[in-house]
């Protein structure tokens, strides 16, 4: 994987050849829209094309991209109005909600409901921590210790040590932070994801690898980058690869918003992150970063 992403193998799990991998985008939009301001010419990872679609309904110049073939289809179909499918982590998370729900009667969807309407995070978190961050938690996200036998081994050591207990802090975290009545990042994790179609104008699907987009194009060709977790698994001269194109793909001044389940900028510090993880509302990210280029 030197200077590669594993993201290019198409799978979560292991496995040959390209799959969905997410029917829905675990990422609040919110950030990407605070970071980039104005309209202007975004290049986005396309993943399930929330973000592109948030992006291109404020008025940005999207274009979407992915390294998945199969990814950057169902974006482009689910964008003219299909109906949204699962992906591999949507089956994920659906059989981890299972075993607790089987587990604890408390994360049934009927007990959930009046905890997901509170706009108090002090209430919030003291339901949190009453009711929902208890034994049967912990045991079913046991598993995510063992991640590596599981996902993808890139993947996997993109995790941090007990992810475990480290996404429980990270849910207690966006708790104590933003109201749930307002958090839909929060109720597809604990509720599953709906099904409502999605349309926005995305100007472009691009098929491919975003580095090599940005390298090989026309310099200043956008102002804004949207990465997703684009470095998580990724080899070793990645971040300076990705970070080289950058700078030639974006204009001087351009932001650039990057994601991460770990709990460092998987990047060169010369781009001037900033820490914006406290403004995300899906609690899935250890850290959360607008970079701007220079």
């Amino acid at each position: 994987m030197i200077g590669d992403t594993a993201w290019r193998a198409g799978w979560l799990t292991a496995g040959r050849g390209a799959r969905l991998l997410f029917g829905r985008t675990y990422e609040d939009p919110a950030v990407e829209l605070a970071a980039f301001g104005a309209p202007c010419r975004v290049l986005a990872v396309a993943s399930a094309a929330d973000t592109a679609a948030a992006l291109a309904a404020a008025g940005h110049r999207v274009t979407a991209i992915d390294i998945n073939p199969v990814q950057l289809r169902y974006a482009e179909r689910r964008l003219a109005g299909a109906a949204p499918r699962d992906g591999q982590a949507e089956r994920l998370l659906a059989a981890g909600r299972t075993v607790l729900r089987t587990l604890a009667p408390e994360w049934r969807p009927a007990r959930l409901a009046p905890f997901l309407r509170l706009r108090d995070p002090d209430r919030q978190v003291a339901w949190w921590d009453g009711r929902l961050d208890g034994t049967a938690l912990r045991l079913a996200l046991r598993p995510l210790r063992l991640a590596a036998p599981v996902v993808r081994p890139a993947l996997a050591a993109a995790l941090p040590p007990r992810f475990d207990d480290v996404l429980r802090d990270r849910l207690r975290d966006t708790l104590s932070r933003h109201p749930n009545a307002d958090n839909t990042w929060l109720r597809r994790l604990l509720l599953g994801p709906g099904t409502a179609p999605l349309i926005a104008p995305v100007d472009r699907f691009v098929p491919g690898d975003l580095v090599a987009h940005l390298a090989a194009g026309p310099p200043d060709r956008y102002d804004a980058v949207a990465l997703s977790n684009i470095a998580d698994g990724a080899g070793v001269h990645f971040g300076q690869r990705l970070a080289d194109a950058l700078r030639h793909g974006v204009r001087r001044g351009g932001r650039v918003v990057l994601r991460s389940f770990g709990t460092t900028v998987p990047l060169p510090a010369d781009l001037g992150w900033r820490d914006v993880t406290g403004s995300e509302r899906c609690p899935l990210w250890g850290v959360v970063s607008v970079g701007e280029v220079r």
